[in-house]
């Protein structure tokens, strides 16, 4: 099982998957993307190189999301779809039926204050990212972290697992992929 949480930077998918991981009575993963980008050795590239090996670091961070959940652990995934190629790759390589997709809401005041706040993301980043991470628009469940808490929010997806929907919204967004529609 992934319960995977999709959201811009700074939307509080970290503080969520902490919560989960408290909260949720099996075993559980958390497997941040952020964490792939910490492993990778900071050198200085030419930056023509530089998406390229981003583009690997996340196909990577994919695969290896692929492979805990096929080994039978339950995963909980923190990314950003701000490209479609990312949401087509996770598409093709997850178990759709395995998937609960939570979009992961944050109002643009609150994004913009907890970046500030952070210091660690280039100003705008979240902003940036808004009009791209949900652009699909098929989740299984929404959570809104400027009116709830992580621990809420937590509870919220919870409370919602064993009633996901079927087909789930990673089964619906692959078979619209397969019909060639133009989401995700």
């Amino acid at each position: 099982m992934i319960i995977f949480l999709n959201g811009t930077s700074s939307s509080g998918k970290s503080s969520i998957a902490r919560e989960l991981l408290r909260v949720l009575d099996e075993v559980w993963f958390h497997l941040p993307v952020d964490a792939f980008h910490a492993m990778r050795a900071r050198k200085d590239l030419p930056p023509d190189e530089v998406p390229a090996l981003l583009r690997r670091t996340w196909e990577g961070y994919h695969r290896a999301v692929a492979g805990m959940a096929a080994a039978g652990n339950h995963v909980v995934v923190d990314h950003v779809l701000s490209e479609p190629w990312r949401l087509r790759d996770c598409l093709d390589l997850f178990d759709p039926d395995e998937v609960l997709f939570v979009g992961v809401h944050c109002p643009p005041e609150e994004l913009e204050r907890r970046e500030r706040a952070r210091g660690d993301r280039p100003e705008g980043l979240a902003a940036g990212q808004l009009g791209r991470a949900h652009v699909h628009g098929v989740y299984d469940v929404e959570v809104d972290t400027g009116a709830s808490s992580p621990t809420d929010c937590a509870l919220r997806i919870r409370e919602f697992l064993p009633r996901r929907p079927r087909p789930t919204a990673f089964r619906r967004l692959r078979s619209q992929a397969e019909e060639g529609h133009s989401n995700p």
